[in-house]
């Protein structure tokens, strides 16, 4: 008997591969039992049934590692909860370096996995062998083991986590086409089908390489694109099934095991991008044509490391089209552009490692609105403006894809899809020895090179102190000494406006904003558990607007947030002036003196204090001068009307050059903010760490007897403690190379990893930020009292701990 469709459901999963049963399986153990599961064809027919089946966990972020390891958690326990097998093996994982570089890199693999909590080896070429019998190994340097890495079967796993699902009162339906959504003002309502329509109010869309064009239908954004991918699986030629997965990326190439034999594919530096004019109609439980020529060079790496596949037998070349995204990171949450539409999907080839992981999380994110933990990495509000290009999308996902296995470089910089948005002064700055990042499709200027010394603007990446190491000193040491112009252009700007402004704000803002017009105020906006969702200066500049700036590649997710968070009854209307505004940000000790010279107005330190906002004329411009700094030296961000930005650089240039005046990059801000103990959103701060926890109680409002949001959360913590606090740690090798996630020692035990690091050209020093943790609490005393130690690629070097900032900690420079 066919099971009749229901009228209504909590929640409508839309797509039934391993992400949407998995997410459909949580929500059901989260007590959504009348959650429905609808796929248009069979569960696992799109591409579940085609993947490979590696399940890695370690990734370069705590959290999404934690996620991964979930999935493991999750494989081990399925099958006695279900009676269906998976296929789950948990038989360690391989991972080979043939060269110094990669080696550098691995044993700064193993560092991180150390520091999230995994226990990775490392190996001699010998032990490696030992573990891998059929492979060569003259070439190995080294390699790393993970021993609870493992594979499993897709199709099996998928069935199991249905089954589980049903148990819990969930329903599924196959042969059931999603063909629209039903809308009204802004709000879901419904989910039709051709079998009938089922009113709910949330959606989750887990339908692979569909969802993009299915999402956009409905004016969401979900960048990825189908690319082909290809392994083989081999005869079985008595290949030992507790052998571990293995990862060759210097060849690009992994293995598994599979019935005796092997499987085996790679990711090729010029993929072949599919469905570029759309996915064919009746397209499930479908493989594409081998291509043998373009998979000769993934099989002529594979012959260098196993040696036997060429006398083996070659079942089937398996192509099948898969979604990739311009960064490699899959997709999660809901959709800024309309509540209660939410997306997993977008699984880069590691569909089924994370797949236990993300249904856990995107389960939480329906039914608590908010994820389990900071989940950032794979926030579809990483996002924005590009990526609603398709073949912007394509071109960047391409260049991501054939990156895969290549290595993952300190401060790499993707080169496909550039220029995409540039500043007013990008050809300026170019012509000036520019070398430019990119961030959100913003070009920035990272540093500049001596044009005369024949220095070439190019990143030169290394493991090592790179390239421009000496080219960001000069501009760190002009910023201590004299004065830089930062071009600033790709901050995020926004205005809040209308009668219940200042309330609206007040709510949202951790900090006081209910001050006099021309007050700027930095602050951040917590969630109710008291973390870090935007960290952003406001700046008040009538009675009823506020104007907001906050970083390039924040600009969807803290748009997002302020928006959600005005309370529904207040009259406030959020605005993105982004394109409105270049940003300068005059920086150095002889900033005012350039500003004077170039303006009429007073801005004099008692007319113009520190932490305000000023209007002032400069070559017939009207500029917004904001009295902050990022960098900690006295300093202005000059908020300029994109029209008249070249006019306003120009006159700066020519009139400062007496001063010192020059301009500077990105990595000098960053070289700065670490010496002056400034925190970054996204790595030392966010929504798993706390004001208090973070050493910014200071910018929190808790004098004053106003509501926010979160004040609940920081009140406990400033009676009960913490449990983790951000300290400064310097090595005492100045030559040490610091990157983020090496490992935390305190009296020999482990109690965290960096979260940020990097170079401090005044102190000759290396810096790194990170959280000291203690399930019993963590004082000031507890954290200053220890003897720590940094390990740096599986090195440990003694370090020295801080609390203060290391560089003018009386604020005495910024203030002048």
């Amino acid at each position: 008997m066919t099971k009749e469709l229901p009228k209504t459901a909590k929640a409508v999963v839309i797509g039934g591969g391993i992400i949407g049963c998995s997410t459909a399986y949580h929500l059901g153990k989260l007590g959504w039992t009348d959650t429905v599961l609808l796929e248009r064809k069979k569960l696992t027919s799109g591409t579940t049934f085609h993947a490979a089946g590696l399940v890695g966990q370690l990734r370069t972020s705590a959290n999404i590692t934690q996620l991964l390891g979930y999935s493991v958690d999750l494989y081990k326990r399925l099958e006695a909860e279900t009676g269906l097998g998976t296929g789950w093996k948990m038989n360690g994982g391989l991972r080979l370096a043939c060269n110094e570089e990669r080696w550098t890199e691995v044993r700064r693999q193993a560092t991180t996995a150390q520091s999230f909590g995994l226990e990775m080896q490392l190996l001699t070429p010998q032990e490696a062998f030992d573990l891998w019998p059929l492979m060569t190994v003259d070439d190995l340097v080294g390699a790393a083991f993970l021993p609870t890495d493992g594979q499993a079967n897709p199709s099996d796993i998928t069935q199991a986590l249905a089954k589980g699902a049903r148990m819990s009162g969930v329903s599924i339906f196959e042969d059931t086409e999603v063909l629209d959504l039903e809308i009204d003002k802004g709000r879901i309502r419904a989910v039709v089908t051709a079998q009938g329509r089922i009113e709910c109010e949330r959606v989750v869309v887990c339908a692979g390489q569909w969802t993009r064009p299915f999402a956009a239908r409905f004016g969401v954004n979900v960048p990825l694109v189908s690319v082909e991918h290809q392994y083989i699986i081999t005869e079985s030629f008595g290949v030992p099934s507790n052998l571990p997965t293995l990862r060759d990326p210097d060849r690009l190439t992994y293995y598994k095991e599979e019935v005796g034999g092997i499987v085996m594919g790679g990711y090729e530096p010029n993929p072949i991008p599919w469905a570029a004019n759309g996915i064919p109609e009746g397209f499930h439980y479908t493989l594409l044509d081998s291509n043998f020529d373009h998979f000769e060079q993934i099989m002529e790496q594979a012959l260098g490391r196993v040696p036997a596949l060429e006398n083996v037998g070659v079942k089937q070349l398996l192509n099948g089209p898969e979604s990739f995204t311009p960064d490699g990171n899959f997709i999660l949450g809901e959709a800024p552009e309309l509540k209660n539409f939410f997306v997993g999907a977008g699984f880069n080839a590691f569909g089924i490692a994370s797949a236990g992981g993300a249904g856990m999380a995107l389960a939480e994110w329906v039914t608590k609105g908010e994820p389990p933990y900071d989940l950032w990495p794979v926030d579809i509000r990483r996002f924005g403006r590009p990526h609603f290009d398709t073949d912007w999308v394509r071109t960047r996902t391409l260049e991501a894809y054939g990156k895969h296995y290549t290595m993952a470089w300190p401060f790499e910089e993707h080169s496909s899809g550039r220029p995409c948005r540039k500043s007013p002064l990008y050809d300026r700055l170019k012509a000036q020895g520019a070398c430019f990042g990119e961030k959100l499709g913003w070009e920035r200027p990272n540093w500049f090179a001596d044009l005369f010394a024949n220095e070439e603007p190019k990143d030169v990446y290394s493991y090592t102190r790179q390239n421009w190491f000496d080219a960001v000193g000069r501009e760190h040491k002009a910023v201590r000494e004299a004065a830089v112009i930062f071009d600033q252009t790709s901050f995020a700007k926004f205005v809040l406006k209308g009668r219940d402004a200042e309330a609206a704000l007040s709510w949202i803002a951790a900090n006081d904003v209910a001050r006099p017009v021309g007050s700027l105020v930095y602050t951040q906006m917590l969630n109710d558990k008291g973390g870090i969702e935007c960290d952003v200066t406001v700046a008040r500049i009538a009675e009823n607007e506020y104007y907001i700036v906050t970083g390039t590649g924040f600009a969807t997710h803290d748009f997002d947030w302020i928006a959600r968070n005005i309370p529904a009854e207040m009259h406030a209307e959020l605005v993105d002036v982004t394109s409105a505004y270049s940003v300068l940000s005059l920086m150095g000790p002889n900033s005012r003196a350039v500003l004077e010279k170039v303006t009429g107005s007073d801005v004099s330190n008692a007319a113009f204090p520190f932490g305000k906002v000023r209007t002032v004329g400069i070559a017939g411009c009207p500029v917004r001068a904001l009295r902050i700094t990022y960098v900690g030296e006295l300093g202005y961000e000059l908020h300029i009307p994109v029209e008249y930005a070249t006019t306003v650089y120009d006159v700066l240039m020519a009139s400062g050059g007496e001063l010192g005046l020059v301009n500077a990059g990105y990595r000098a801000i960053e070289s700065c903010r670490l010496e002056k103990g400034y925190r970054a959103w996204g790595s030392d701060i966010g929504p798993d760490h706390t004001p208090v926890e973070a050493g910014l109680g200071w910018a929190v409002k808790m004098r004053k007897h106003i509501p926010f949001r979160g004040r609940e959360a920081i009140e406990r913590q400033l009676s009960g403690g913490v449990k983790k606090r951000l300290a400064c740690f310097i090595p005492e090798d100045a030559d040490a190379v610091l990157l983020g996630r090496e490992t935390i020692y305190r009296d020999g035990k482990r109690v965290g990893w960096l979260s940020s690091g990097g170079f401090g050209y005044t102190l000759g020093k290396p810096i790194g930020y990170g959280y000291v943790r203690n399930p019993d609490g963590v004082t000031e005393d507890f954290v200053l009292s220890g003897s720590y130690e940094l390990d740096v690629a599986r090195e440990r070097l003694p370090c020295k701990v801080s609390l203060s900032p290391l560089y003018d900690p009386d604020m005495a420079r910024v203030k002048a």
